[in-house]
């Protein structure tokens, strides 16, 4: 099965708002701490797909994002999920309360120190490193587990 998302982290005053997934049943994310997104609905592009799940979980209505990067999850367990990840800096609006967990703004030096999947810190290191437009393959064993990662088709030490 492949999937299509959207993942993007809001910046604001040397913070990161990020979205602790608290609320929803059956979650792969449950207790972890990760950016706001989403699933594509049918015919969005990412831009769309990110400008209305951004809208949805936070209330915020972007003004000023950048495309950043690829990621590619394999999951182990028959799902491989291509991630279209961004970063914001411009927006406008109320935050509201989500549905899916609770929203905080986490200074940037200390986003590493949350409850996040492995792989995710590789790129969150990617994002505060500038990195150009990057392509990220990370590689789950089924449970949890990261067994590999590849930036660019070159393998990382993991």
């Amino acid at each position: 099965m492949v999937r299509l998302s959207t993942l993007c982290y809001l910046e604001r005053e040397g913070q990161y708002l990020m979205l602790h997934r608290t609320r929803k049943k059956n979650d792969i994310n449950q207790d972890k701490w990760i950016g706001v997104g989403g699933h594509f609905e049918e015919d969005e592009s990412p831009e769309e797909c990110l400008l209305r799940e951004v809208k949805e979980e936070t209330g915020y209505r972007l003004t000023s994002f950048c495309y950043r990067g690829i990621v590619t999850f394999v999951s182990g367990n028959g799902v491989t999920e291509y991630m279209s990840l961004f970063t914001a800096d411009g927006f406008t609006g109320q935050e509201i309360v989500c549905d899916e967990g609770e929203l905080m703004w986490v200074d940037k030096e200390k986003v590493l120190e949350l409850n996040l999947w492995e792989g995710d810190k590789i790129f969150l290191k990617l994002l505060e490193e500038k990195r150009e437009f990057f392509s990220l393959k990370l590689v789950y064993d089924g449970a949890g587990g990261l067994t590999e990662a590849a930036l660019n088709g070159n393998g990382l030490d993991i």
